[in-house]
């Protein structure tokens, strides 16, 4: 290991499993051109045989994945072939060649805006003009929700703004959330897929969700539905007893929608023409990870990727995990413990100003656990793999012995700013903070202990 502080071997593990899911390098994989063909996801198209590509999408990793495509091709095949529009965050806009990478939304503020609305029916648009020797590629990642917004006629923007905070605020699942989303909308729940007349479409997918549920990615715009407009009904009421929780457009909607066989999105695509292909995990992550690890000379013990839960509760058991592992382990060999997934908050209700994200809070919980143990040698981290952390410019924090004295050399404990969701400003007086700027990839969170052998 040499001599880095622990902190400094955990954030290097956790960028080596970022790096593995690189979006660009992910695409590369499984995009080339031969002289006579276009590959796609191992299906081997020839240019006689094809008229245009068109690429569209939305995601965090939008901006990698487009010009992952783009670096696939020739630039005489990109000239004549190839044109998209890719909706991102406003800071992972740039310049690529044939594909306009589209604002919309702003940094760091996860919630559909008026320009996604704007640049989605763009897509509607390009889409529903190709011919059957065209190839329409979707490229979708994690936030591929909140940066494909089109809410159906019935609905304005805001009423589906008030739907989503409300739910994020009760500890609504993701998959509970795009449940309701999908009936809300004119593209996710397979509506862009019925809009695309190509004769193609190839959906390449980089997976923010426990189990890579085709139809909860983004919402499933080009998958085939599994839930129910009754399924969103009961969603609703259950996170939202009152009748006013909501907007009345909304609960009109999804009554109507249960009450009508017929709204139902059953299969009606052309699905011998419509391909959806995981490209990236965080599986992918959590082994690339492990690996780093193990070149670092520590014993490596995965809880592999499918972890859930409220943040506080999974930071505290990750906090007991660490020190029954340290206290069982061998002697001489650090253990790093790994884990990936993707808790919920639960906001308090509190008039006080708050700042924080799901890997903060985790970090949080874990510090307060641990906050009378001996911390010589183990650390804790977690960090979202996009390099955004609720609506903070943090991926996530890290908790250790300097931490700890920072914290008590300020006067700080975790308690009361765990007890309104406010973890980011003890982070950052303590030094805690993960910060790395959007990564451009996007596969749920990544949780990196470093435990030192027992004393």
């Amino acid at each position: 290991m040499g001599h880095r502080s622990p902190s400094r071997l955990a954030i290097e593990i956790w960028q080596a499993g970022v790096a593995a899911v690189d979006s660009e390098r992910l695409v590369r994989r499984h995009v080339a051109e031969t002289p006579d063909a276009v590959l796609l996801c191992g299906e081997s198209i020839p240019k006689d045989d094809l008229g245009k590509i068109v690429v569209i999408g939305a995601g965090k990793a939008g901006a990698g994945m487009a010009a992952g495509f783009e670096r696939a091709f020739s630039d005489a095949f990109l000239q004549d072939r190839v044109s998209g529009w890719v909706n991102v965050p406003a800071d992972c806009v740039r310049q690529l060649k044939r594909i306009h990478l589209h604002p919309a939304r702003p940094a760091g503020v996860n919630e559909p805006t008026e320009d996604g609305v704007a640049g989605t029916r763009r897509i509607l648009s390009l889409v529903s003009s190709l011919g059957p020797r065209d190839v329409c590629v979707v490229l979708i990642s994690g936030g591929g929700s909140a940066l494909l917004p089109c809410p159906i006629d019935r609905l304005t923007l805001q009423d589906k703004l008030a739907v989503t905070q409300l739910l994020m605020q009760r500890g609504a699942s993701i998959g509970e959330l795009n449940c309701i989303r999908k009936r809300l909308s004119a593209v996710k729940g397979v509506k862009l897929a019925k809009a695309v007349t190509a004769g193609r479409t190839i959906t390449l997918i980089i997976s923010d969700v426990i189990g890579d549920p085709l139809d909860v990615i983004a919402s499933g715009p080009t998958t085939p539905d599994r839930s129910s407009p009754g399924d969103a009904l009961e969603i609703l009421r259950r996170f939202a007893p009152r009748a006013d929780d909501v907007p009345a457009s909304v609960w009109r909607v999804l009554e109507q929608a249960a009450n009508d066989a017929r709204n139902h999105d059953t299969v009606e695509a052309n699905w011998d023409r419509v391909r959806n292909v995981i490209i990236g995990n965080n599986v992918v992550a959590v082994e690339a990870a492990a690996k780093r690890a193990r070149e670092l000379g520590l014993r490596t013990v995965s809880e592999g990727s499918d972890n859930a839960g409220q943040a506080c509760d999974v930071g505290r058991q990750l906090a007991e995990r660490c020190l029954e592992l340290r206290e069982n382990s061998a002697p001489g060999q650090a253990v790093c413990l790994l884990s990936g997934g993707e808790p919920v908050v639960t906001l308090a209700e509190t008039s006080q100003p708050r700042k924080g994200g799901r890997n903060q809070e985790l970090v949080l919980a874990a510090a307060e656990r641990l906050w009378a143990e001996r911390l010589e040698g183990l650390v804790i981290l977690s960090g979202g793999t996009d390099g955004e952390d609720g609506p903070t410019n943090a991926a996530g924090a890290y908790f250790d012995g300097d931490v700890r004295r920072a914290a008590v050399q300020a006067g700080l404990t975790p308690g009361p700013f765990l007890a309104i969701n406010n973890s980011y400003p003890f982070f950052a007086q303590t030094g805690g903070l993960l910060l790395t700027g959007p990564t451009q990839t996007n596969v749920m969170d990544l949780r990196v202990a470093i435990i030192p052998p027992p004393a």
